[in-house]
This record gives C-alpha cells, sequence and structure tokens, in this order.
C-alpha cells in the first residue's frame, strides 16, 4: 500500500542515509557485532550529518525541532540493510527528550553542543536486578550531602544499552522514600559522567541479537554528582518517566514494523533464486501464500504505525496508543519475520543470511521498553477494564 507520510525532503534525507549506511557502516558491521560495540567515530560521523542534533535549539549546535519522521526514516534504512547504529536511537531518540524537556538553561549550554557534534552520547539506567518494568521498585539511591553540593550515588543497574559508548548516562535513583500511597513518589533523575569516580562497569552483558550495540551491568559506588546534574525536580522522576514512553514504544513499533518489512524483501529474494525439485521456492503455491499472508499484515501494520508516527508528530500520542501499537508491531514483527526465515530453509539459521539477524535482533522488541504483558496491562486500564 502506498504511503503518504513522507515528502520530498524526507525521502532526500533517506537517500543520504542510504548512501552513509552503504560507505559507513556496511563494510564495518560484521566486526562491530564481533566486537559488540560500534566504532565511536560513527557518531561524529553522522553528527556531520546534523542527526545527532535532532529537536536540539540552533544556538546549541542543533538543528532545532525536527519531526520524528527523520529518526523514522533512519529506522527504515537500518532495518532495509540489516544493519545498526549501535545505541544511536536509544541515545538520540530515547535518552536527549529527557534533558530536551528537562534540562536548565547552564545544563543545556553544558550539554547540548557536546551532544549535536556527536562528541557526548547518551544512555540511560532505569532497570535493576529484580525490577524489571516495576520502576517502583528502584532501589539505587542518591543521598544530598551534609554541605548540599552534591548527592552521593550507590547502587546497581542492569541491561544498560549502550554504556560503553557513552560519556553521560541519567540515572534513576531514589531520593526519598516511597509513601503508603504512591511507591513511585522519590525517584530523581540525574546527569552522570560515565568516567565519574565510582562508576563501575560490570559484566558486558551477552546477547543473541543487537550485538553491535554493548549492554551492560553498571554500579555505583559512592558516586559524587553534582546538584547542578539533578534533571527537573527532585522525587518527580517517575512522572517524567512516563512522559516519554509513547515515544520510546513508538519508536519499538517502527524498529519492528521496519524489521519486518525488510524480513519479507529478503525472502522474496531468496526463494526467487533457490531451487528445489527443478524449479525456484516461489513457485511452490505455500510460499505465495505465507509471503501473502505477510505482505497483507505488514501493511496494516504500517498504516497503524503510521497513524502513531503522525500523533507523535502533533503531541497527540497517548500512553495507551503506544502500547496499542507496540503490543501489535511486535507481535505482527516475530509472526512475519519467523515465516520469513522458514522460507529459507536451513540457510535462515546462519548468521551469513541477514534474515537470520532480523530474527535474532527483533525478538527483544516484545521486552524492553514494556514487555507486550505490560502494554496489555495499559490498554486494559484504557478500557477501564
Amino acid at each position: 500500500m502506498k504511503r503518504n507520510i513522507y515528502n520530498e525532503e524526507h525521502e532526500a534525507f533517506r537517500a543520504v542515509i542510504r548512501d552513509f549506511i552503504a560507505k559507513e557502516v556496511q563494510p564495518h558491521f560484521e566486526q562491530w557485532e564481533r566486537d559488540n560495540l560500534i566504532d565511536r567515530e560513527v557518531f561524529r560521523k553522522l553528527a556531520a550529518l546534523g542527526v545527532m542534533g535532532f529537536d536540539i535549539p540552533e544556538e546549541y549546535g542543533g538543528v532545532g525541532k525536527t519531526s520524528y519522521k527523520y529518526q523514522a526514516v533512519i529506522t527504515e534504512e537500518s532495518a532495509r540493510a540489516a544493519v545498526a547504529f549501535g545505541h544511536f536511537a536509544v541515545s538520540t531518540g530515547v535518552v536527549l527528550p529527557y534533558l530536551l524537556n528537562l534540562a536548565n538553561e547552564e545544563q543545556k549550554q553544558r550539554w547540548f553542543p557536546g551532544i549535536a557534534a556527536g562528541d557526548l552520547m547518551l544512555c540511560v539506567a532505569m532497570t535493576e536486578p529484580g525490577t524489571g518494568s516495576d520502576l517502583a521498585g528502584i532501589r539505587t539511591s542518591a543521598k544530598l550531602s551534609e554541605d548540599g553540593t552534591h548527592y552521593v550515588l550507590n547502587g546497581s543497574k542492569t541491561f544498560i544499552t549502550g554504556a560503553r559508548n557513552s560519556e553521560l548516562c541519567v540515572v534513576v535513583a531514589r531520593t526519598s522514600p516511597a509513601t503508603p500511597e504512591n511507591r513511585r513518589h522519590g525517584l530523581s533523575l540525574f546527569v552522570v559522567p560515565t568516567d565519574s569516580e565510582g562508576f563501575e562497569f560490570g559484566r558486558k552483558l551477552e546477547k543473541i541479537g543487537l550485538r553491535s550495540s554493548d549492554t551492560s551491568e553498571l554500579a555505583f559506588d559512592d558516586v559524587k554528582v553534582p546538584v547542578e546534574n539533578l534533571l527537573g525536580k527532585q522525587d518527580e522522576g517517575f512522572s517524567y518517566l512516563g512522559r516519554n514512553l509513547p515515544r520510546e514504544r513508538l519508536s519499538i513499533a517502527v524498529g519492528a514494523t521496519a524489521a519486518a518489512t525488510a524480513a519479507i524483501r529478503f525472502a522474496k529474494e531468496y526463494v526467487s533464486e533457490r531451487l528445489v525439485f527443478g524449479k525456484p521456492v516461489a513457485a511452490f503455491q505455500n510460499t505465495k501464500f505465507v509471503l501473502a499472508e505477510c505482505a497483507t499484515e505488514v501493511a496494516a501494520l504500517q498504516a497503524m504505525v503510521d497513524k502513531g508516527i503522525e500523533f507523535d508528530d502533533a503531541d497527540e500520542l497517548t500512553p495507551a496508543d503506544a502500547a496499542k501499537i507496540k503490543l501489535f508491531a511486535t507481535e505482527v514483527a516475530g509472526r512475519v519475520i519467523d515465516k520469513c526465515l522458514q522460507l529459507h530453509g536451513g540457510y535462515g539459521y546462519m548468521l551469513e543470511y541477514p534474515i537470520a539477524r532480523l530474527y535474532a535482533d527483533t525478538r527483544v522488541s516484545r521486552i524492553y521498553g514494556g514487555t507486550s504483558e505490560v502494554m496489555k496491562t495499559i490498554i486494559a486500564k484504557d478500557l477501564r477494564l
């Protein structure tokens, strides 16, 4: 089905990104996958294209307010080539909005120029061992010093994306006890340099997919965080987290949809060339029916996701709508990519074929950003159930 959310400017940007991927990413991607870490210089090269400064005001070196459609184009082109830009989407699409919405003038001057230049990459540390999606259960603490000049951060985090390739980490920590009426009270956000004394990297976690992006355990041992690095107001962190989740979940849905679209293209190419019993796999009725089903599901999904992108542009994307989009997108992508891998036969299980990478990379989309089960809970609440 024809899409109508992009204009000529978006398509010109798409051509630039496609060329960048061909020249700067694809020749090196296999090595990044083996290293579990993307070359840090790639982010500075992306900054030269302006993409690290999305939404950062021009006076701080950014490109100003930008439609999310440009980030969606990057996601689509990455999936088309079965590659990734490390934790670029996390830094720019998930973490940067916290700073855009909450940073004061001094913080903007201190951080935004470096972010726009690709010199400061961002990660966010929410999840802790044993808490998972229950952010109200966070135990990492930040205690204000007696002289009021800094907080002392102690605790641990896990499943932190891109930390080893980041200079700044937005850490969620408890600054006040929860109350019986509100378990979510007392959380605050801090921007912590990753080279701070006491900021320790634990294990680099081995994942089945998304291997070019590092994922780590973190520990904080009496890390001194200046009061000037408190983001927003103390004890209001949970409300800030909730505001950014719809965009994060939309971005996951965009990625899942792009991956499913790419999977169909890879499967079409394979079955058209692969011969079985003297004829192409594409000639069999089962192959045609499977791909017809996949194409129909993805067309419906794309329409839903495109509507979500338009809602985001209009600042009308609700938590419930984002949950519906993420749930549907990630579940459909899982089904479609699995079917497309099956059409590859044994070769679909080999990493030399891009379908295998899509299969491994997409599985986590039903987990991070809120599991499918959490999405169903949000949707059910919206239905007043």
